[in-house]
């Protein structure tokens, strides 16, 4: 393997981790985290081993979708800081190795926004089409909305013009027209001004709505139809004349074959990554009957991609755990298994939970589902806290439950904030979850805890690139409670045991293309290394403990790596 290519598109093989700024530290005490925060904490994540860090919306907000709803693109929250803390945390960043992904919204604005206040003067004013418009009755959409907790339909009517504009997330949140040039062109400003300020990337969220004049009758469409995908293609080729090495993670929540669309024509010209929502899906399904079944078939359907795209692998994120890829039967398996109470799920069709409390706090299984996440052909991507084993706390409403503040050390607020109680932003989590029993200054100095099994995680990762650039290989071995799986780059290679049994399995199996002694060497065995040797055919015969997993990394006679 040509490590030099590593560097080239570096979304290849990197560790993702997700944060939100206004709950991760508040250093100046008004109970909201800050920017200057994060930066006091760069040096926490380099520790870890993370490589680039995604920053939920930083941006001057409405207030009524967690920083989701805009109000100038331009902008920094100024409870968060400044457009100076912003730099001064990028360039903080940049020095420890460490790359900054900025979530990317161009779906909607805030109802806030100057533009939405402009296009509400009347149909005449310049601002008006940049937002979609009907003035026939639009149809039952209540299928459509994404939060059937507080919309019935993703249009709502002006009353001042009788016109009815749409709005896919809250009626708060008017989409924006990407059919109109001017909009297509002010997206590419923003994105560029953003490259300028030292951004990575962007996390492009929502990218199926982003495209929704299709909503609107023929007849009453302003502009010519427009190729979305020749739009992407010329916003990443914007994008990559500002910035070379400038990666794109886009939230597509489609079957298969509509995501592999969004990848492109080749050569990443679109999408660089992708979130693997289905193989997600099917790993909690998988691991509610103990069953490998549905996660291999999830993972041999994944589209071929071309060298420089990605698969985005992930447990949770920052909103509900959605479920809605599985049958009505397969949901209610996973809801029966990891959420029972109707408080945990969301919409009917997600889980509003963190992976400990749903696995009952069980270290083995928790540990598995980790080193799955991170065995499996693509880049890994952690939501913050997912570390030290954080848990959601149920009396914050909907998605929020899991993003509460983080927690640093035992103690009131676990060390997020000084203030006082009722001026955090967010109510801390207690009980079996609280700072108390769960932060990072007991896991930090700990060798046993999860944090620290983690960052073994990200260290075997990191040193393995085959894994980010191989795809899905699964051994077939007879027995459906042992996920086998091998990640191949050119001489490299892993091959990776999972058991989602809650029993000891043995298993046997063969690893085509390897010869009698070869030498398989366990990497995740703290102190010195086991190692294991096949027989004819590549055979080889291990016994995996209960919810135990294995990283076997396969070495040659002329392998010069050291860390085996």
């Amino acid at each position: 393997m040509n490590l030099a290519d590593t560097s080239d598109l570096w979304w290849k093989n990197a560790v993702l981790y997700c944060a939100d700024v206004q709950t991760f530290l508040d250093l100046d005490g008004d109970g909201n985290g800050d920017l200057r925060g994060m930066l006091h904490r760069v040096d926490y994540l380099a520790d870890l081993g993370v490589t680039c860090l995604w920053l939920m919306p930083f941006y001057p907000t409405g207030g009524s979708d967690d920083g989701y709803d805009i109000t100038d693109f331009y902008g920094v929250d100024p409870q968060l800081g400044s457009a100076g803390d912003l730099v001064e945390l990028v360039r903080t960043c940049h020095s420890r190795g460490i790359r900054v992904v900025a979530d990317f919204v161009m779906n909607h604005t805030s109802e806030r926004h100057p533009w939405w206040k402009q296009a509400l003067r009347g149909e005449d004013d310049p601002r008006r089409d940049w937002y979609v418009w009907r003035s026939s009755t639009p149809p039952d959409t209540s299928k459509q909305v994404v939060f059937p907790d507080k919309e019935d339909s993703i249009w709502e009517q002006d009353p001042a013009s009788g016109q009815w504009y749409l709005h896919h997330f809250y009626k708060t949140q008017p989409d924006l027209n990407l059919a109109n040039p001017a909009v297509r062109d002010e997206v590419m400003r923003t994105m560029g001004y953003w490259l300028e300020l030292g951004i990575d990337g962007f996390r492009i969220d929502a990218v199926p709505f982003l495209f929704t004049e299709d909503q609107v009758p023929k007849k009453e469409r302003r502009f010519p139809p427009f190729d979305p995908h020749d739009y992407l293609r010329n916003l990443k080729a914007h994008a990559g004349r500002r910035n070379g090495t400038v990666m794109f993670l886009g939230e597509v929540n489609l079957p298969f074959p509509d995501m592999a669309a969004f990848f492109g024509s080749g050569d990443a010209d679109e999408l660089s990554m992708q979130f693997d929502f289905i193989g997600m899906q099917a790993f909690y399904l998988s691991l509610a009957r103990g069953d490998v079944r549905p996660l291999t078939t999830a993972l041999r359907e994944r589209p071929a991609i071309d060298v420089g795209s990605q698969w985005a692998n992930f447990l949770r994120n920052h909103d509900e755990l959605t479920l809605d890829k599985l049958s009505a039967d397969e949901r209610q398996e996973v809801f029966d298994a990891f959420g029972p109470d109707p408080e945990h799920q969301l919409f009917d069709r997600g889980l509003r939970r963190r992976l400990p409390p749903m696995l009952g706090g069980d270290q083995r299984r928790i540990r598995m589902a980790y080193s799955l996440m991170f065995s499996l052909p693509g880049t890994p991507v952690l939501f913050y806290g997912e570390e030290i084993g954080m848990g959601e706390n149920l009396d914050v409403p909907g998605r929020l439950a899991v993003r509460t503040p983080m927690q640093w050390q035992p103690g009131d607020h676990g060390g997020f904030s000084t203030a006082g109680r009722r001026s955090l932003v967010r109510p801390v989590t207690r009980g079996a979850y609280g700072a108390d029993q769960v932060n990072v200054a007991t896991q930090r100095s700990d060798p046993d805890s999860l944090w620290s099994f983690v960052r073994r995680l990200i260290s075997r990762y990191r040193q393995s690139p085959e894994i980010g650039w191989s795809t899905v290989e699964v051994l077939e071995h007879g027995d459906d409670r042992v996920l086998a799986h091998v990640c191949r780059k050119d001489e490299w290679a892993l091959l990776a045991l999972h058991n989602f049994a809650d029993e000891p399995v043995e298993v046997s199996l063969e690893v085509p293309g390897l010869t009698r002694g070869t030498r398989l060497v366990d990497l995740l065995t703290p102190g010195p290394s086991e190692e294991l040797e096949t027989g004819p055919r590549g055979r080889f015969t291990c016994t995996l403990a209960a919810y135990d997993h294995r990283w076997l990394r396969v070495v040659l006679d002329d392998d010069r790596r050291i860390d085996h």
